[in-house]
């Protein structure tokens, strides 16, 4: 692919803008920020609290241990912890350097403030309000589709700064139309690395820091660990343990940062740490690694897309389907190897549904990336599924297709199940 083109540009931007990193589960951290932006706001600590969140928000909050909050869960911690330690100006990364000093006010701070939640009936997956009060003083901000995107904040009732809320890409967002298969594997295997390397390898840091984190120490269900004591040290087998243990240490607590896809930590590390793994098993030099990792990464964004940030379907499978296709091209395969992994793959995990972000994600994880592998060895090995069996068609943009309207017409009203269920409804 020429490095003047328009594509090649949009796909360098797209990286820089996903590939960022978080500390934490980003539902959560995507609280605390808000709190945090709503503490600035006002201008004093407050006494009052209200949290108004969509489904979705409420339910990959529910369970997760909040990092720097000595193991609490749960909406309230999310957003006292960005009030009493969090860095407004950080983004999803607003809690991630909280002072011990200010830490220790969190269980104080939790028991004398009036902190209310309710779910709010929002046309959009990802809608935070937090309104924050001390005595006569009100601050609210509004957060909407993106994690960190704030569409309104207001002190008093004057609104200090406002944005339309768009589903449109924004004029300053890349061009995410302008994914397919077939350029996402052209640039992988063109583009001028020196454009990518920083966050790459930063990628590669951070994913991998906190997956040995995640091996080493007791953390939830211990996915990872388990599946090694269980079933060895083959390739295939620490592929699916090492991103496993990766979201055993971020789901339940671990305060070390992730380099994220799609808003998420836990398919930044399924669409990394299972080529990583691959990687230093066939031998692959430093090149042939960021290439996979490209690859990976634009291709689990490109299915993602259509899906959308949040909804009922996993986004494990697609981040599993990502990582299959850059393992794929590190054992040798050619772009006909990357699409049939593909295909394969989603074809296998397709049905499996967010339940909120918790210690069984890390099992989800697993499975997904055993789907990834698994479509690449019935490549290998002269087999695929064909279109017309389920939900697979001809081609992999039309498979690609299919599985987004799945995610994100035909399971909304699973994913208003789920939530209903998850809150005791």
């Amino acid at each position: 692919m020429e490095k003047s083109s328009k594509t090649y540009q949009e796909y360098v931007a797209i990286l820089r803008r996903e590939l960022v990193p978080a500390m934490g589960c980003t539902e959560p951290i995507a609280i605390a920020y808000c709190a945090a932006k709503a503490r600035a706001a006002l201008g004093e600590l407050p006494d009052k609290l209200e949290i108004a969140a969509s489904g979705n928000i409420i339910k990959n909050v529910k369970s997760v241990v909040v990092p720097n909050t000595d193991g609490r869960k749960g909406i309230e911690a999310a957003a006292a912890i960005g009030v009493v330690a969090g860095d407004e100006t950080a983004a999803l990364e607003v809690i991630a350097h909280a002072k011990e000093e200010d830490k220790a006010k969190l269980g104080d701070y939790l028991a004398n403030t009036a902190i209310t939640v309710t779910s709010t009936e929002s046309d959009h997956v990802l809608d935070i309000i937090v309104t924050a009060s001390k005595g006569s003083n009100t601050a609210c901000i509004r957060i909407v589709n993106e994690h960190t995107n704030i569409v309104e904040i207001t002190r008093n009732g004057e609104i200090l700064f406002q944005k339309e809320i768009v589903d449109t890409p924004e004029t300053n967002k890349p061009d995410y139309d302008s994914l397919t298969i077939e350029d996402i594997y052209d640039f992988a295997m063109t583009c001028d690395l020196d454009d990518v390397r920083d966050i790459l390898e930063r990628q590669i840091k951070y994913n991998t820091a906190i997956a040995a984190e995640g091996l080493k120490n007791n953390y939830g269900a211990n996915i990872g660990s388990t599946l090694r004591k269980a079933y060895g040290d083959d390739i295939r087998i620490r592929a699916r343990a090492i991103a496993a243990a990766g979201s055993d240490a971020r789901m339940n607590g671990c305060e070390l940062p992730v380099i994220i896809n799609s808003g998420s930590g836990n398919q930044g590390m399924t669409v990394s740490l299972p080529v990583i793994e691959y990687a230093k098993e066939v031998g692959a030099d430093d090149e042939k690694l960021l290439r996979a990792l490209v690859l990976s990464n634009l291709v689990t964004l490109h299915e993602k897309e259509g899906i959308g940030r949040l909804s009922a379907y996993c986004g494990a499978v697609s981040a599993g389907a990502g990582a299959g296709a850059g393992i794929a091209w590190l054992c040798g395969g050619d772009y006909k190897a990357v699409i049939h992994t593909i295909v394969n793959a989603l074809a296998i995990t397709s049905g499996i549904v967010c339940d909120g972000a918790k210690a069984s994600c890390a099992a989800k994880i697993a499975a997904a990336v055993d789907a990834g592998i698994l479509g690449f060895e019935m490549y290998r090995n002269g087999q695929q599924f064909y279109g017309g069996d389920g939900l697979v068609l001809k081609g992999v943009e039309n498979t690609i297709r299919n599985i987004s309207r799945l995610g994100r017409i035909g399971m909304k009203e699973t994913d208003k199940e789920i939530i209903n269920m998850m809150i005791g409804k």
